[in-house]
């Protein structure tokens, strides 16, 4: 998990399954995607399909083999197996069979399509490529899964004009504008070629200066690296252009924070919450701020908001710990670092 959180526009565009995550792409429901299978299979495969919908995939797959060792010369049963072993995470195996079910029908576009999808999550963008671009003529715009998944494979093969142009497809924007250069910074960063993605919001802001939220990536970016006077200056420039955007202000807080400004911090991080009232990251750096000050009540009452937004947050515990210890509530101080701690590490626990 990346150190900091991007803008809460872009944020909600990009929430969508990347190499490094376990969240696998969304499957096209089956009538738009034209399967091999004839009439006759459909009713072979009614039960090993009824299981994969419950969830029963180890079940399915054991049924689907059987009738594969009965019959190796059956129509559909590579199909289904491919699909099969592609929700239960076995992509080596899916490509094995989607690659058969290819074979049998070159016009199986389902099969096609989940074995570019295959590829791509078993690390095999080169192999994902040629098989994406084929699901792109077929499907403009059908699913988005598969556009952001064939960008990310060009990105991984720093391919990076093609990104770019698969980005710009999937939010219907001009391959070579401002936005389209945005939109692929922000993909790049999630992959972590952070260079690259300074470059394509450093074009972006060329080719279009006032274009909202650039400069605010450019100063999260700074932020992460350190670069504190460069991200105070993204964000004061994104506040010139985009003045009512709360994040911005929490940004420039945060900014601010770290060279101990704290006054201006405070001020920044009321119109934050003044312009959104919801965002627990706003109390809880402004619990941080007013500690800083020797203003513990005010401190903890900001921390107990938050707390009241998200209880499990194990960083609002600690700090309101800390206010605690300092107006002398040993206990309470106490309690709440044991809450963090016990929080913490069940976050710790949790798998990748």
């Amino acid at each position: 998990m990346r150190p900091f959180r991007f803008g809460i526009i872009l944020i909600l565009l990009f929430y969508l399954p990347s190499a490094a995550q376990s969240d696998r792409p969304v499957l096209q429901e089956r009538q738009q995607l034209p399967s091999a299978p004839s009439a006759s299979s459909e009713n072979a495969f009614a039960a090993p399909r009824r299981l994969l919908q419950q969830g029963k995939n180890e079940e399915a797959i054991a049924q689907l083999q059987q009738m594969q060792a009965v019959n190796p010369d059956m129509k559909g049963v590579a199909h289904e197996l491919g699909i099969a072993y592609y929700k239960s995470g076995d992509y080596v195996k899916a490509i094995d069979a989607l690659k058969k079910a290819t074979s049998e029908d070159p016009q199986d576009n389902e099969a096609v399509q989940l074995l570019g999808l295959s590829n791509y999550l078993a690390g095999r963008p080169a192999d994902a490529i040629p098989l994406l671009e084929k699901v792109q003529g077929w499907y403009p715009r059908a699913n988005v899964d598969a556009s952001y998944i064939l960008g990310v494979c060009y990105i991984q093969t720093k391919d990076y004009p093609l990104a770019r142009k698969a980005f710009a497809r999937m939010f219907d924007v001009p391959p070579d504008s401002a936005a389209a250069y945005l939109f692929t910074a922000r993909v790049l960063l999630r992959q972590e070629f952070d260079p690259i993605a300074e470059e394509h919001a450093q074009k972006a802001i060329a080719l279009d200066p006032k274009l909202p939220l650039a400069h605010f990536f450019l100063g999260e970016l700074h932020l992460y690296k350190s670069k504190i006077p460069e991200a105070i200056t993204d964000f004061q420039t994104e506040l010139a252009i985009n003045p009512g955007h709360a994040a911005t202000y929490y940004k420039l807080a945060d900014a601010y924070s770290r060279v101990q400004k704290f006054d201006e911090a405070e001020r920044l991080l009321q119109r934050s919450i003044w312009l959104d009232s919801t965002s627990t990251g706003a109390y809880i750096l402004l619990g941080k701020v007013l500690e800083k000050k020797g203003e513990a009540e005010l401190a903890a009452r900001a921390l107990q908001h938050a707390l009241s937004v998200d209880p499990n947050n194990s960083v609002a515990h600690h700090l309101l710990g800390q206010a605690y210890q300092d107006m002398g509530r040993t206990a309470d101080a106490e309690r709440e670092r044991r809450t963090s701690q016990q929080l913490q590490d069940v976050q710790n626990a949790k798998p990748d």
